[in-house]
Parts: C-alpha cells; sequence; structure tokens
C-alpha cells in the first residue's frame, strides 16, 4: 500500500504534469531550514496541507498535489504516516470540547494520511481558496472539495478529503508538529522567475 502511495504521488509531482515539474536549484543546510520555519516574515508564505484517509484511499493524491501546482506553489516536503491514536488529539486540540472530537481523532488515526508543505506568495489564502468550505455541498465547483468531496458528515466532519491551515501561526504550529526541522527542505526553483517574473 505504501508504495502504491508513493509511486502515486510521485507520478503527481514528476509525471502527471511535467511542464509545471520545477528543476531544483540550490539546497540549502538544515540550519537554515530551521530559520525558514521560524521566519515571521516568512510566515504567511508556507501551509500545511494533509490528504487525509479517504482522499487516500480514492486515488485523490495525484489530483490534489496537481491543483496546487498548477496554482504555481511549490512542494518542500511530502510525507505518507499513520498517525498514532494519541497524535489527532495534538492536531485538533483546538476542538476538543466539540462533540465530534474524538470522531475527529479516531479517523485521523484511522490509515495513511498524505503530510505536505506548500510554499508560495499568499499560499495560505490561495490554498483555501483551493480547498474552500468544510461542506463540500457549499463548495464552489471546481476546488478540491467542489470537485472531489460529496457531503459532509454531521458527526464526522474529517471526512473531507484535505486540511490546511487557516492561518500563519496555524501553519507553523501544525508544520512543527508533523515534521521535524531537517525534513524541511528550501529551495529554489528555476519556475519562479515564470511565475512571479524575477530573474
Amino acid at each position: 500500500m505504501s508504495s502504491q502511495i508513493f509511486r502515486s504521488a510521485s507520478k503527481a509531482v514528476y509525471g502527471k504534469a511535467p511542464c509545471l515539474a520545477s528543476a531544483f536549484g540550490r539546497t540549502v543546510s538544515a540550519n537554515a531550514s530551521r530559520q525558514w520555519i521560524s521566519g515571521e516574515a516568512h510566515a504567511a508564505k508556507i501551509i500545511f496541507i494533509a490528504i487525509k484517509l479517504n482522499g487516500v484511499q480514492r486515488g485523490l493524491i495525484s489530483e490534489i498535489i496537481s491543483q496546487f501546482q498548477c496554482k504555481g506553489f511549490k512542494l518542500v516536503v511530502i510525507k505518507i504516516v499513520v498517525p498514532s491514536k494519541d497524535f489527532p488529539k495534538k492536531h485538533y486540540h483546538d476542538l476538543k470540547e466539540r462533540p465530534f472530537f474524538n470522531g475527529l481523532c479516531d479517523f485521523l488515526s484511522s490509515g495513511p494520511i498524505v503530510a505536505m508543505v506548500w510554499e508560495g506568495e499568499g499560499v495560505i489564502k490561495y490554498g483555501r481558496k483551493l480547498i474552500r468550505a468544510t461542506d463540500p455541498k457549499k463548495s464552489k465547483p471546481g476546488t478540491i472539495r467542489g470537485y472531489l468531496a460529496i457531503v459532509l458528515i454531521i458527526l464526522f466532519p474529517c471526512k473531507n478529503i484535505i486540511h490546511g491551515s487557516d492561518r500563519p501561526e496555524t501553519a507553523k504550529d501544525e508544520i512543527n508538529l508533523w515534521f521535524k526541522p531537517r525534513e524541511l527542505v528550501s529551495y529554489s526553483s528555476n519556475a519562479e522567475k515564470w511565475i512571479y517574473g524575477v530573474n
């Protein structure tokens, strides 16, 4: 299962949209990666994205990755994990008083999750627009939830395929929770001059 999912993710990054696949430039040190994630000026340019169990099981990894790539965002880290039983309690700590909290935690720890960090100008603002409303029925056609999800089960709102940070502070906390500093890769992309018009 894991190798199959990895091939699917790799196809999305390097195979499905070859015209958008970046040619990687210089990769910086682990220390620079720690500074990269902690810098306030950079906080609005990174977002944590998780493809949930149902998105993984439905084979939607490449579809979701391609939407972020097509927008021009840069993938800086990706991994597939099965969270422990206690891990979701940390991720959803702000929802612990909600009636669906236990369902959220059980679902998040019940199978493979694709965890990612994306980088780019306005990535939180536009990334959230790509994801759209928690309830798929209220999401616009063409967005990830509007296009790929159908219903929101009231007791299990986690089953809407994808999670994305809603503000810079949340992104920083979630990235630090899901990834070690050495896993974050800061690199230059040759595609940036075509996206942002800089040399």
